[in-house]
């Protein structure tokens, strides 16, 4: 999905579970009358698809990333990365420098997560067939019996908008295939994901986030402000009392956010 002109880039790199609708929901509209804003649906998410043995840790994405910045002849975008987009958005960086301007990183998966949430361990599933035969039989209508609740959880204690299922993605997001990606994604983060952070103190480009103090899915003082044990000079900006979803609750504030990356750059 592609919206509005200028003369940076804004390439958008949803999180786990989710997919361009969850930018395209609030944000992209917002940005779109300055940047050229391109939002993404990661492999196996929203309407992209995924090879069943396709690598999956953020190395792998980061690949994929870099591939889409080159078939369509991004001039150096910078990544605005939600979640676990935000960790492919850091992946990316650092393999692939020269084609990234800065880093917009919003509620970012930045260090290993000790402890997966409740409402995320029905997606650790070790193995492939089993991960399928759920996702193809009992994800959906587990995902529609749980709905309100993982989405209080994802959301809280900001309110989830009334016409999140349609114009944000979320329904989507019950496809037996976001099942099986999301499962996917989460399981190829146990082993993948650690290396990279030793790896942030090499990055030379602007690099801002942007967190919710109340946000029950990633913890701002780990993800948030203990990026600047790596990067003292990482743009942090802390919205008071606003949970992990900031793209679609906070628009304004991160699209202000986003475009004081995009001028440091």
């Amino acid at each position: 999905m592609e919206r509005g002109s200028g003369p940076v880039t804004l390439l958008m790199i949803h999180g786990l579970g989710g997919n361009a609708g969850n930018f395209l929901h609030s944000l992209v509209d917002r940005l779109a009358t300055d940047f050229r804003v391109i939002v993404i649906d990661r492999p196996g998410s929203g309407y992209s698809t995924r090879a069943d043995d396709a690598p999956a840790d953020p190395r792998a994405q980061a690949d994929v990333v870099a591939g889409i910045i080159d078939a369509l002849a991004l001039d150096r975008p910078v990544l605005v990365g939600h979640s676990l987009g935000g960790a492919i958005s850091l992946a990316t960086a650092i393999g692939y420098p020269s084609r990234v301007r800065a880093l917009a990183l919003v509620a970012p998966l930045t260090h290993v997560q000790p402890i997966t949430p409740a409402v995320f361990r029905a997606l650790m599933i070790e193995r492939r067939a089993v991960r399928r035969a759920i996702g193809w039989t009992l994800a959906t209508p587990l995902s529609m019996l749980r709905r309100a609740r993982v989405l209080d959880f994802v959301f809280g204690p900001d309110p989830v908008p009334a016409d999140f299922a349609l114009a944000g993605g979320g329904i989507l997001g019950m496809r037996p295939t976001a099942f099986i990606a999301a499962s996917t994604d989460l399981m190829a983060l146990r082993d993948d994901f650690a290396p990279l952070i030793a790896q942030y103190r090499t990055l030379t480009m602007p690099v801002g986030v942007i967190y919710g103090t109340a946000d029950r899915v990633l913890d701002h003082r780990i993800h948030g402000e203990g990026m600047r044990a790596h990067l003292p000079d990482v743009d942090l900006d802390l919205v008071d009392g606003a949970g992990h979803m900031i793209p679609l609750t906070a628009p304004d504030r991160v699209a202000a956010f986003v475009r004081r990356v995009a001028a440091a750059s």
